[in-house]
């Protein structure tokens, strides 16, 4: 069977979440807690080492672990679940997704920053 070399295997689109390669996107697993809904691409998530992550719904802690999500996870209505998640990297402030009703403040950037994720002001286009 003949392969078509000129054939679209599939597109990619850039939605603007990392901003820059430096520092290295470090992605690794994580755990997040059952019952949240569908938790998308670049929400932010926190919790303490050793439990299930949650959607930040308040201001963060300085002592707390915060991923951003790497992919859209589902997380069902049993056990806490695995997703995929970014520990560091250089990413795009409008891109990251709270819980709706809580915005980052400045002191919870300042704690991203400490933790190895960098914020900036990127423009959509």
């Amino acid at each position: 069977m003949a392969k078509r070399l000129h054939e679209s295997l599939g597109t990619v689109t850039y939605d603007g979440l990392i901003v820059d390669t430096i520092p290295e996107a470090d992605v690794v697993h994580i755990s997040v807690a059952a019952s949240l809904g569908v938790l998308t691409r670049g929400t932010v998530v926190t919790g303490t080492a050793g439990a299930a992550m949650g959607k930040v719904t308040k201001a963060l802690v300085a002592t707390n672990a915060t991923y951003i999500l790497a992919e859209d996870v589902d997380t069902g209505t049993g056990d806490a679940v695995v997703a995929l998640a970014y520990r560091t990297g250089h990413f795009a402030a409008n891109k990251l997704i709270t819980d709706g009703t809580y915005a980052l403040a400045a002191a919870d950037k300042e704690i991203l920053r400490n933790a190895g994720i960098l914020l900036s002001d990127a423009l959509d286009y």
